[in-house]
C-alpha cells in the first residue's frame, strides 16, 4: 500500500507541473528538448550563395544610402549656393565692365571725331575769310608796285607799305604763306597755267612769270598761283 501511494503522489506532482507550464505559457522541458539543436542546424544549413547574395544586397543598400545622404548634403550645403551666387555675380560684373569699356571707347571715338570735325569747320571758315581778304592784299601790292621810285619816301606811301607788311605778318602767324612759283617746275596742285611763253632763262615746263600770287593755309591751297609756263 505504501508503494502504490508513492506512485500516485509522483503522478500528481507531474500533473501539477504540467498545469503550471500551461499557465505560464512556456513549453515544458520535454517539448523544448531538441529545438535549439534543430535551429542551429537550420542556421548552419544556409547555402554560401544565399549568404553572398545577402551581403551584396546589404552592400548595395549601404551604397544607396550613402549616395542619398551625399545628394541631400549637396542640396542642403550653403557653400554650393554661395558659389553659384558668386559665379552669377562675377558674370554680371564682367558684363557691366564690358559695357563700360565699350561706352568709353565709343565716347573716345566720338570725341576724336568731334574734334576733327571742329578742326575741319574752323579751317573751312578760316579759308573762306582768307579768300575774301586776298583781293585786298593784291590791291596793296599793285598800288605799291605802281608808285614811282621818287615817291616811295612819301609819308603816305610809307604808311601803306607798313600796313601791307603788318597784314603779311598776321597771315604768317595764322599759317598763311605765299606759294613759290617763279623758277619752280610747274605743279598743277599749286599752279594754274594761263599762258605759255618763251624764255632763255628757264627751261621748258618751268614757271617763268607769276601773274597772280597764290596762297596756302597750313597744308591746303587757298588760291592757286596764276602763272606763265615756258613752252
Amino acid at each position: 500500500m505504501s508503494e502504490e501511494k508513492t506512485t500516485v503522489e509522483q503522478e500528481a506532482v507531474a500533473d501539477d507541473d504540467a498545469v503550471l507550464d500551461e499557465q505560464t505559457g512556456q513549453p515544458t522541458p520535454e517539448e523544448t528538448d531538441g529545438e535549439p539543436e534543430a535551429a542551429a542546424a537550420d542556421a548552419d544549413a544556409v547555402s554560401p550563395e544565399a549568404a553572398a547574395e545577402g551581403e551584396a544586397e546589404n552592400a548595395e543598400g549601404t551604397a544607396e544610402n550613402e549616395n542619398a545622404q551625399a545628394a541631400k548634403g549637396e542640396k542642403k550645403s550653403p557653400f554650393k549656393k554661395k558659389e553659384k551666387k558668386k559665379d552669377k555675380r562675377d558674370e554680371r560684373i564682367e558684363e557691366l565692365t564690358d559695357q563700360v569699356k565699350r561706352q568709353m571707347a565709343e565716347f573716345e571715338n566720338f570725341r576724336r571725331r568731334t574734334e576733327k570735325e571742329k578742326t575741319q569747320m574752323y579751317e573751312v571758315g578760316a579759308k573762306s575769310i582768307i579768300e575774301k581778304i586776298l583781293p585786298v592784299v593784291d590791291n596793296f601790292e599793285r598800288g605799291l608796285a605802281a608808285v614811282p621810285e621818287e615817291q616811295k619816301s612819301d609819308a603816305f606811301v610809307d604808311g601803306m607799305d607798313k600796313i601791307y607788311k603788318q597784314m603779311m605778318t598776321v597771315f604768317a602767324e595764322m599759317g598763311v604763306k605765299p606759294i613759290e612759283a617763279v623758277g619752280k617746275e610747274f605743279d598743277p596742285e599749286y599752279h594754274n597755267a594761263v599762258m605759255q611763253v618763251e624764255s632763255e632763262e628757264f627751261e621748258s615746263g618751268v614757271v617763268a612769270q607769276e601773274l597772280q600770287k597764290g596762297y596756302m593755309y597750313r597744308d591746303s591751297v587757298v588760291r592757286h598761283s596764276m602763272v606763265a609756263v615756258v613752252q
